[in-house]
This record gives structure tokens, C-alpha cells and sequence, in this order.
């Protein structure tokens, strides 16, 4: 009988057992590996009541406890790195190296708001008017929670939670139920660093529990990471219940090559950043848009690097890309290579027959594919497909190239190789997308900065982590104070509007 996958709720494991629930397969193998609970309403109320009643004395621990504890946290992480990151492979087929990366990407953030202490200070000003004060605090909002995607099921929890609970919230986490554990694993390190039983919950499930967190009273802002359908369904449904939301969407991230640029430098940024985690990142590259004769200069060489690329087990330590994550997923990526060729596409390289050097013949793997002379009106083109297949468009000026990403519904990232400083700073200026690198394909901004997009890859007004992260998870007070001088009291009474004089 497989392994039931639990919640954790008030800082232990759950201990009924579940009324539905759903397979977690190893991706690898394409064998299902455990069973992940599915929490009704019901369970999720008894998490968001763990976390209001915790939130009652959490919200009132000194900064110098909080931080304590986060300090604490990020050393248990970073000495279970290995052990998370092997949590990752097995359930969601990342090759290890691309595991233990996407950890220290989430401690980062841990590491950022361990400064809470700075970060929270509000302002103050004396003497706004005659022995008055003006001055601004942050508090927290109470119970917030978030609900994250398959494709980093730790770091971009680790996007959120550790600011929260550092700004005195609590936290009920609905995390992928495709591959859940590192959920768990997390939960019980805060719980060993010291995090009082409730600040940190953690649900399973499926749309039945992440429609209980949109809807309950008590839980007062979302923060989510996926697809921009199910963003655009968060965002409304959750603002519609009067909470503070922040849905980050999908994306189409293009990277222009210009003539001048490096073509070595790009060849190895474009194929790294295409296939890396299997093409199923939301910052990975997808459209290569050559400029001029940038196409016909790096097609070969991309080719020469795809060709060399090793597929296999996660686990493999020689494997540069695993596994897709379910069968389905896998049915889904093929149906858009497909579709390419049949709308006219030409499949430079095919990963369709792949067989994985020393990998199960079952696993969900697919090779890397390579599309040149795409169009914009292609299925391959307009949607995201999350996996690893990269195209390349074609167009014959810069000014083209701007027109053909500006015009594109996603605004995620964006990348421009060139070795012309003029038409970098050009780019950076010009371009409407939210996260843009140069010469750098993945602009993944560091832990204080923000991660965000713009148009239909961000649902809200707050970019996730960095100060728009504790903005988020904090509101403001301005208070006016008044205290007199004690040898000079008694005004008199005025009943006009107060000015300043």
C-alpha cells in the first residue's frame, strides 16, 4: 500500500486518515510512489482555525523572536539541502543539480527576511503641527496563505512564507498535490526551529481547498504562483471575498539575438534556459527572436548543444534534464510539438523518440525539440507550453523584434543578447515586460528586488518577495500624536476642520 502524504496542521502531523485522495508518481519511473490527502472545507477550516488562534499571540513576538526563529530555519535548511532537493527529484524528476539550485534560490528569500527589523520600519515625523507627531507603523494582516505550483514545490513557498510569518502572520500553504512532500519536510524544520504549533499549516488538495482559502473569512490575502487562467480565477474570486491577493500568471518569455551579440554566449544561454527543469519554469526562454542574420549564425549552434544533452533519472548525476511530471503533461507537450509541424514549423530537432540512456521506459520523459521559421499565429507561438521545446521566430530589424514582444499578451521575462551598450539601454526602456535581463537569459531578480510581470502574467498590485513582499503582508497605520506640553495645556475648544498653522 503506498505512502499516505498527510497535512500538517498546528505543528504536527495530521492523523485522520483521508476521505479522497490522489497519486504522486515518481516521474522517472511512471510509477505511482505515494498518496497525497485531499482536504475537504472542513479540513481546511481546522487548518485557517490553527492558524487565527496562533496568529492572536504570533503577531505580538518581538521582531528578535521572530527572527530567531527564521535564523534558525535557514540553517536547517541549508543543512537538509540534499535532502530536500532529493524530495524534488523523486516527485517532480528535476535532475539534482537543478533541485539543490532551486533550494538556495529559497534561501535567499529566508536569508532577506531575516532583516525584518529593518524592513518593517515605518516613518516618523515631529512637529507636523505644534506639539504634534506624525509617524507610520506596519502589522501584520493575520492569517494569509498561498498555493504554489508543481514546478518549484519548495522555493516558491519559500517565496512567501518566510516573510509572512517574519511580518507576524500566519500561514496555511496549499501546495501542489503533484508532488507534495517537500512541503511537509519544510513544515517539520520550522516546527525544529522553533515556530509555535499554528504559524505554519499546510493543506493538500485540489481546487475543493483552494477554493475554501478564497472564500473563508478568516484567511485575509492569497498569494499565488501558476497558470494565468487559474491566476485570473484567483485574483477575482479572492478580491471578490475581500482579501488582498497577488496571483502571479503564465508567460511566454522571448529572448532576442542580435547580429552583434555573442553567439557562443547566447547558444549556451538559449539552450540552458530552455531545457533546464525541463523547459517547465515560468521564466524559461521559449521564443528565440532572431534579428537579421542572427538566426542563421545560431540555429547550427544550438543544435550542436542540443545534441549533447544528456536525458535520464534525476537522480543520475550525468542527467542535464529529466522527466516531464505526469503522463498527462507529457501527452500535452507532444500534442503542441505536433501541432508545429503540422502548421508548417520546421522540427530542427526531435525529441519525440527519445529513450532515456539507463531511465525507465515508462518515465515521462520527452527530448529536447528545436522549432525554426515559427510563426506568430502557431499554436506553438501563442501558449505556453511548459516543456522542453524552444523555437526560434525570425524578423528583420530590432524594431521588429520590440513590436513582436510588446504586442504578446505575457509580459514575464524577456532577454536581449547584444554587445551594443546603446541598444541594451534602448531595450531596458522600451520593452513592457516586468522582469528583463541583458545578456542574461533567466532575469530572476534577486531576494530584495521583486518577481513579477506585468499584463497577463500578474493578477494583483504587489510583485512577490523582496520590499513589495513585506509590503504585501503588512498594511499601514498613521497615527497622530499629540502631547502637550505640560506648562502649557488647554487650547480651547475648536470645532473647524484641523490645519496645520
Amino acid at each position: 500500500m503506498a505512502k499516505l502524504i498527510n497535512h500538517w496542521i498546528d505543528g504536527k502531523m495530521f492523523e485522520r486518515g483521508a476521505e479522497r485522495t490522489g497519486d504522486v508518481f515518481n516521474p522517472a519511473t511512471g510509477e505511482v510512489a505515494s498518496q497525497v490527502a485531499l482536504a475537504t472545507p472542513a479540513i481546511v477550516d481546522e487548518a485557517v482555525a490553527s492558524a487565527w488562534n496562533a496568529s492572536q499571540t504570533w503577531r505580538h513576538a518581538s521582531i528578535a523572536k521572530r527572527t530567531k526563529i527564521l535564523f534558525a530555519f535557514r540553517q536547517l535548511v541549508d543543512r537538509h539541502t540534499s535532502e530536500l532537493a532529493k524530495l524534488l527529484t523523486l516527485e517532480h524528476g528535476k535532475v539534482t543539480a537543478d533541485a539543490n539550485g532551486e533550494v538556495q534560490r529559497g534561501l535567499e528569500v529566508i536569508e532577506f527576511a531575516c532583516g525584518i527589523a529593518d524592513l518593517s520600519k515605518g516613518e516618523y515625523s515631529e512637529n507636523v503641527s505644534t506639539e504634534v507627531d506624525a509617524y507610520s507603523i506596519r502589522q501584520p494582516l493575520g492569517v494569509v496563505a498561498g498555493i504554489t505550483p508543481f514546478n518549484f514545490p519548495a522555493m516558491v513557498p519559500m517565496w512567501m512564507f518566510p516573510l509572512a510569518i517574519a511580518c507576524g502572520n500566519t500561514f496555511v500553504l496549499k501546495p501542489s498535490e503533484r508532488d507534495p512532500s517537500a512541503a511537509n519536510f519544510m513544515a517539520q524544520l520550522l516546527t525544529d526551529a522553533g515556530l509555535p504549533p499554528g504559524v505554519f499549516n499546510v493543506v493538500h488538495g485540489d481546487k475543493v481547498a483552494v477554493d475554501r482559502l478564497l472564500t473563508h473569512p478568516k484567511v485575509a490575502a492569497i498569494s499565488f504562483v501558476g497558470s494565468t487562467p487559474i491566476a485570473q480565477y484567483i485574483y477575482e474570486t479572492g478580491t471578490k471575498h475581500g482579501k488582498r491577493v497577488q496571483a502571479l500568471g503564465g508567460a511566454k518569455n522571448h529572448m532576442i539575438v542580435l547580429p552583434d551579440a555573442d553567439m557562443e554566449l547566447a547558444a549556451d544561454a538559449a539552450v540552458s534556459a530552455g531545457y533546464g527543469s525541463a523547459g517547465e519554469r515560468c521564466m524559461a526562454i521559449s521564443m528565440i527572436v532572431g534579428v537579421g542574420s542572427a538566426a542563421d549564425k545560431l540555429v547550427p549552434l544550438l543544435e550542436e548543444r542540443i545534441a549533447k544533452l544528456k536525458v535520464g533519472d534525476g537522480l543520475d548525476a550525468t542527467s542535464e534534464m529529466g522527466p516531464l511530471i505526469t503522463k498527462a503533461h507529457l501527452d500535452k507537450v507532444r500534442g503542441y510539438v505536433d501541432a508545429g509541424v503540422s502548421e508548417g514549423a520546421a522540427l530542427v530537432t526531435d525529441g519525440r523518440g527519445l529513450v532515456a540512456a539507463g531511465a525507465s521506459s515508462k518515465g515521462f520523459f520527452l527530448g529536447p525539440c528545436l522549432f525554426d521559421h515559427v510563426k506568430p499565429n502557431m499554436s506553438i507561438y501563442k501558449d505556453e507550453i511548459f516543456g522542453p521545446v524552444l523555437s526560434m521566430t525570425r524578423v528583420a530589424t530590432y524594431a521588429d523584434a520590440i513590436e513582436l514582444v510588446n504586442k504578446n499578451p505575457y509580459a514575464n521575462g524577456v532577454a536581449i543578447f547584444t554587445n551594443d551598450g546603446g541598444a541594451a539601454r534602448k531595450f531596458q526602456h522600451e520593452v513592457e515586460v516586468g522582469m528583463v535581463g541583458i545578456n542574461v537569459p533567466i532575469p530572476v531578480p534577486m531576494a530584495y528586488y521583486s518577481f513579477g510581470g506585468w499584463k497577463a502574467s500578474l493578477f494583483g498590485d504587489h510583485h512577490i518577495y523582496g520590499r513589495d513582499g513585506v509590503h504585501f503582508y503588512t498594511r499601514t497605520k498613521a497615527v497622530t500624536s499629540r502631547w502637550p506640553d505640560p506648562s502649557n495645556r488647554g487650547a480651547g475648544v475648536n470645532l473647524g476642520f484641523p490645519t496645520n498653522k
